[in-house]
């Protein structure tokens, strides 16, 4: 069976593989976007992450005709009501200059004391199949905001983001021990019972 991931992220389809693969979920294989015909990108105007990933899995579903597999992901803080949230990657006003938004970050949080940082990274997936089934998962990485940016691995938020028990930044982790805890991973495995009745 097929599964359009709406996404060329050779990581994320890497992801969603592992854990398939540890589920022992053979009979699927996983589909990039570059692998289908071109459709018009929707326009990702969700006031949510669950928004957002169900308005990319309609798309690619609607578009193929195969079940799809869409995620939209970024930084809450507690303090800011939840904000970056659906913004996180044009925080600072353009799209992805993850050195602007962490600056602008920091800059809003420089007076916020320590024990009111709490932030999480979030990931919310959604799977919906041409038929209309819906299925939305969404995984939490619990941490605090660090005051000035740590460490060269990863990219977004993660130089100023310490996940709880540790005392780096996730930009100090490796990517494989980034990928055992991530946001993003535990969304997927919530998916895993769902791919395996479709399949």
């Amino acid at each position: 069976m097929l599964i359009l991931v709406a996404s060329n992220n050779p990581k994320k389809l890497g992801e969603l593989e592992r854990i398939l693969s540890d589920a022992h979920i053979t009979n699927v294989d996983l589909v990039p976007l570059s692998d289908v015909e071109a459709y018009p990108e929707p326009v990702e105007d969700g006031r949510t992450f669950a928004d957002n990933a169900l308005i990319k899995a309609r798309a690619g579903a609607k578009a193929t005709g195969i079940p799809c597999i869409a995620d939209d992901s970024g930084l809450a803080v507690e303090e800011l009501n939840g904000m970056p949230g659906v913004l996180s990657a044009r925080w600072s006003g353009g799209h992805g200059d993850d050195e602007a938004n962490n600056e602008l970050l920091l800059a809003q949080m420089r007076d916020v004391p320590e024990e009111r940082r709490q932030a999480a990274f979030v990931s919310v997936c959604a799977l919906v199949t041409p038929e209309g089934a819906e299925h939305l998962a969404e995984g939490r990485w619990e941490g605090t905001l660090l005051r000035e940016p740590q460490g060269e691995n990863g990219f977004g938020y993660d130089p100023i983001f310490q996940p709880e028990g540790e005392n780096r930044s996730s930009a100090q982790m490796s990517p494989a021990e980034k990928n055992a805890v991530s946001h993003r991973g535990r969304a997927l495995a919530q998916l895993v019972a769902p791919i395996a009745e479709l399949a």
